[in-house]
């Protein structure tokens, strides 16, 4: 009698797409993730006898064990599939326990696959083994130092600050170096500069340029005054173009993607947070319906190595040289792996590279497709030759000043045959053809003002790569580490811009100056490698946790006899008076920032939002207030208090300053040319916040 096999995967989605593969003979179900795991109402870790851990079943999936079990015992044979990594590993390491706790006749294998085809799976359930009990310790060891952590941590900032607030020792470092930016931020004052760009004309072709250099040096114009000089000097001075220089450049594919690379670039140029990115491409990974079959349309998209199947590339190396054979190198391309790599996995790429984006399309949603596509785009573009252009640069001399402009065309197209979505939106000048001596005429000169931008805050894209380059956290982490600041309030997330909360300010910095040690990204990238080395050279996990947690431990006993509480220093006495009982009401930090609430509490437990500026509106007495629209969803946005009387709103979140010219509220805006400027929310007024202003504000 042929045994029935049961194969069991982590999620709904996945078990659909392999149970079509596999056909009659298995049975595929879902553990729908950890079903054994630490309880959350205690720390759970014996101190005292090696640290070991005390799991119990998740609340809410016993159900889902005893129907795996029930099923096993049927079943005779079952095959363990969870994620290749390291939760997954612990995953089917605590479901073979719990099978043979009920069974210990069962036969349990292991089996891995980095895609969701059917070659991958039947491949992968042809030869299975056995549980891979280092990558198990070294889940384990990351499990208990967390909640060594996270567990004498946050009840330090339940007695120090706040009641309910936590702390994670990898989300620690992230909210730390996101503080540390915006001080940076905070503390800049723009400078005022100036550019000269000149209009020639050549026969009917006009065409603009920019002064680069100004005798002989590089250009430096503080003020309006000064360039209106330079522009008298120039103004009847015939122009000579003294320099035509061609430079040819190779431009070369980008290596294929990681989970670190796909998620910046999907920031940068689909606008994705990186929570959005990994949803998105679990569900390419899991499968999608294409006619009457499902297919897994990507590798697995938790890795850190650029690594290439010999398949794969042999696949692509067919495809390009049938779809674009001027494209195809003549040896296949290959990419170093970071040496901090775990290498378990393969570069994220398609699973078929016949499923071009454009087929695609009608069977992804939006996202879906947008996704696929540059996950597609770049894995073909980087087995195909580089990118050849010819930029021509024109120096043309004014008198004592030197413009330039210069255009780029392509020469040989090379990879850049197949990029659609990931296309540079690069603004071309048009030139017309010239040559030293060639007679010029000057039509015009543009004097332009700037501000200098000072460093920008974190965005998902970049405080991935500050994570990843200071070795924080792992691939399967970045999204889970930025979404925990976001749920917890300490970070918010303003115009695609991470910024940090006057909480998570308080509480990155009393962990910053108390835990020094502990909160850096030296302590926590040598951690990370340490996580490593139990891993794949077999170090001791338990000796590795006393090492740290011993000496930890002292300090936060340390703290706690020695740090005054700050509870309530921030409260601060305000002139509103609560509407209810007539009481003043007391500005207060809360869970989501502050908020006004009535000093009568308890007996009165009326809060209201913080005014943020006065209505500007004229014959209005109303405040301005953080809003959303009814139901809480949305966008947040500010209006006046006294709406619906009132329906003035703003964008744009107010600043403690007025203007100087109108007297409306000034507010911080954002934008990629100019970054972070403070203007005047009048439209009719053309105000610029500046240093200068600042000054007459202050004496004022």
């Amino acid at each position: 009698m042929k045994v029935h096999t049961l194969l069991i995967v982590e999620s709904p989605a996945k078990a659909s797409t392999i149970e079509r593969y596999l056909g009659p003979g298995y049975t595929v179900l879902a553990s729908m993730g950890h079903l054994i795991d630490l309880p959350k109402s205690r720390i759970a870790v014996d101190e005292k006898n090696n640290f070991e851990p005390e799991y119990i079943t998740v609340r809410g999936k016993a159900k889902i064990l005893k129907e795996l079990q029930t099923n096993a015992n049927k079943a005779g044979h079952v095959l363990l599939a969870s994620d290749n990594d390291r939760e997954g590993e612990a995953i089917a390491y605590h479901l073979r326990n719990s099978l043979v706790k009920k069974n210990d006749k069962l036969k349990i294998e292991r089996i891995v696959f980095n895609e969701i085809t059917p070659t991958a799976i039947k491949e992968a359930v042809a030869n299975p083994m056995e549980i891979n009990e280092p990558k198990v310790n070294a889940q384990k060891a990351r499990r208990v130092l967390d909640r060594l952590v996270g567990y004498n941590l946050s009840p330090l900032l339940w007695s120090k600050v706040k009641n309910g607030l936590s702390a994670g020792r990898v989300q620690s470092v992230a909210l730390r170096l996101i503080c540390e930016r915006e001080k940076l931020v905070e503390s800049f004052i723009p400078e005022e500069y100036w550019s000269l760009d000149a209009e020639f004309v050549k026969g009917k072709t006009a065409f603009a340029s920019q002064m680069v250099q100004y005798k002989g040096k590089k250009i430096d114009i503080k003020d309006e005054k000064e360039v209106e000089r330079i522009i008298n000097e120039l103004k009847d001075v015939k122009p000579e173009i003294t320099a035509v220089k061609g430079i040819e450049k190779q431009v070369k594919p980008k290596a294929p993607f990681t989970t670190s690379t796909l998620q910046q670039t999907s920031a940068n140029r689909l606008g994705f947070t990186s929570r959005k990115t990994m949803q998105i491409a679990q569900q390419l990974y899991e499968g999608i319906n294409i006619d009457s079959s499902r297919v897994g349309l990507i590798t697995y998209m938790r890795t850190d190595s650029t690594r290439i199947s010999d398949l794969a590339i042999e696949e692509v190396r067919d495809w390009i040289d049938s779809n674009h054979p001027d494209g195809l190198p003549e040896k296949p391309a290959s990419y170093s792996v970071k040496k901090s790599a775990q290498d378990a996995h393969e570069a994220i790429r398609p699973t078929y590279i016949r499923y071009t984006p454009d087929e695609m399309k009608q069977y992804l949603n939006k996202d879906q497709f947008r996704l696929y596509s540059i996950i597609w785009e770049r894995f073909v573009a980087c087995q195909m030759i580089n990118a050849k252009t010819l930029t021509t640069s024109v120096d043309i001399t004014v008198k004592d000043a030197l413009f330039r402009v210069s255009s780029t065309k392509p020469v040989v197209k090379g990879f850049q045959a197949v990029i659609k979505v990931l296309k540079s939106k690069e603004k071309t000048v048009k030139v017309p053809v010239l040559k030293e001596g060639d007679s010029l005429e000057v039509n015009d000169f543009n004097a332009n003002q700037h501000f200098t931008t000072g460093p920008s805050r974190f965005t998902d894209a970049s405080i991935v790569k500050m994570l990843e380059e200071n070795g924080i956290g792992r691939p399967s982490t970045y999204a889970p580490i930025i979404g925990v600041l976001l749920d917890r309030y300490y970070v918010v997330r303003r115009n695609k811009q991470l910024q940090p909360t006057t909480l998570g300010k308080i509480i990155s910095d009393m962990l910053s100056t108390q835990f020094p040690n502990v909160v850096n990204h030296e302590f926590t990238a040598d951690m990370e490698r340490n996580l490593d080395r139990v891993e794949i050279e077999g170090l001791e996990w338990h000796e590795m946790i006393g090492r740290f947690y011993n000496p930890f431990k002292k300090q936060v006993e340390h703290v706690n006899e020695t740090m005054e509480s700050i509870k309530g220093v921030l409260d601060e006495p305000t002139d509103e008076v609560c509407e209810k009982c007539g009481m003043p009401m007391v500005k207060k930090l809360g869970r989501f920032g502050f908020f006004l609430a009535c000093s009568g509490f308890p007996e009165c437990r009326n809060t209201k939002a913080v005014p943020l500026a006065d209505c500007p509106l004229e014959g209005c007495d109303g405040k301005i207030v953080a809003r959303k629209k009814a139901g809480g969803k949305g966008k947040e946005f500010y209006g006046c208090s006294n709406y619906p009387e009132c329906d003035f709103i703003s964008h744009y979140k107010p600043i403690d300053a007025k203007c100087p010219k109108c007297g409306y509220f000034l507010v911080e805006k954002n934008d990629k040319k100019t970054g972070t400027v403070k203007a005047c929310i009048n439209p009719e007024c053309d105000f610029l916040h500046t240093h200068e202003h600042d000054e007459v504000k202050a004496e004022k």
